[in-house]
């Protein structure tokens, strides 16, 4: 889908925890083929295709926990930008880089209306791809809580953009499956000149229960926020490194995300082959990780690591 609408303001009260899970990212390239090329030739993911609608085209890498990274580049002069679209090509200066990310759940309503309680500025629903047969269904918000752009999502059980048939059990376990080993979305990273603000939104919002930590392998230090199975990092620069680089390219965006593999040595392999460059491990917040070198590819960081069986978000934060 594309969209990349704005956020809510702050209020001091909380509500319950909304049972969520982050759901995917919005990634721009500096065109579709490079973006897509990146992905798959140097980092080892499959991408499945999508639509070009108003030159804007979209492709998706989507895993086996249901996450998905959701590509997009423009294919032709004057596109069809929406609001948000435009404001992400304004913030990112036409290069690559995220600033949208969304959360799932199958409790829009209950979400929305616990939101508008609380007094964000919530919007009405959209639905799409089309009004024939609607697939996914969500809202955003018209002033952002957070440094970075967020909606809530949910989708019909029938829905699959990268298949023919939704029925067919094959089709949807091969079109999650990747070269490098990746199978879910764990963490997305969020980068502001204030993680405290963040926390207290999301505390706000009902995602209690943050973390203090520190990405030494990315300059950062802030808090690991627990979002269902998933976890939300905000942070802010700690010294030198690619937070402090991201804030001086252009301000608040998604720094990185964090990706759970099967074989953490296959997809270490894949990725020091397709840059041509050896790699080292560390010990991470989800355990034996490395750090693939893909700013200047794609603007965000994105962080490999053991999948841990049973482990909880957050649970390898500390400061």
């Amino acid at each position: 889908m594309f969209l990349c609408l704005g956020a809510a303001q702050a209020s001091t009260r909380a509500t319950a925890a909304p049972p969520a899970r982050l759901d995917h990212i919005l990634l721009w390239g500096r065109g579709i083929d490079q973006i897509t090329s990146v992905m798959t030739v140097k980092l080892g993911f499959q991408v499945r295709p999508g639509h070009d609608p108003g030159g804007v085209a979209n492709r998706y890498v989507r895993f086996a926990d249901s996450s998905f990274v959701e590509l997009l580049g423009i294919t032709r002069p004057d596109p069809a930008f929406d609001p948000g679209m435009k404001e992400d090509q304004l913030a990112l200066k036409g290069g690559p880089g995220s600033r949208s990310f969304g959360f799932r759940s199958a409790a829009l309503d209950a979400i929305h209306h616990s939101l508008k309680g609380l007094d964000y500025a919530v919007t009405p629903f959209f639905t799409g791809p089309d009004s024939k047969k609607p697939g996914w269904r969500l809202f955003a918000f018209d002033r952002a809580p957070l440094s970075s752009n967020t909606f809530f999502i949910d989708y019909a059980a029938d829905y699959a953009p990268d298949q023919i048939d939704p029925a067919n059990a094959d089709d949807y376990r091969v079109t999650r499956e990747h070269p490098n080993g990746a199978r879910e979305l764990s963490a997305i990273w969020l980068v502001s000149g204030d993680a405290e603000s963040d926390r207290r939104q999301l505390e706000k919002m009902g995602f209690g229960g943050a973390v203090p930590t520190r990405l030494p392998a990315a300059g950062a230090r802030g808090f690991c926020v627990p979002v269902g199975p998933t976890a939300l990092l905000v942070l802010q620069p700690d010294g030198t490194g690619a937070a402090a680089e991201a804030m001086a390219a252009g301000g608040p965006r998604v720094l990185g995300v964090s990706i759970g593999v099967a074989d953490l040595g296959r997809a270490q392999r894949w990725v020091e082959r397709g840059y041509e460059h050896r790699l080292t491990t560390y010990r991470g917040l989800s355990g034996e990780s490395f750090l693939a070198p893909t700013r200047d590819d794609l603007g965000v960081s994105i962080e490999f690591h053991a999948i841990l069986s049973g482990g909880a978000p957050c649970a390898g934060a500390t400061m």
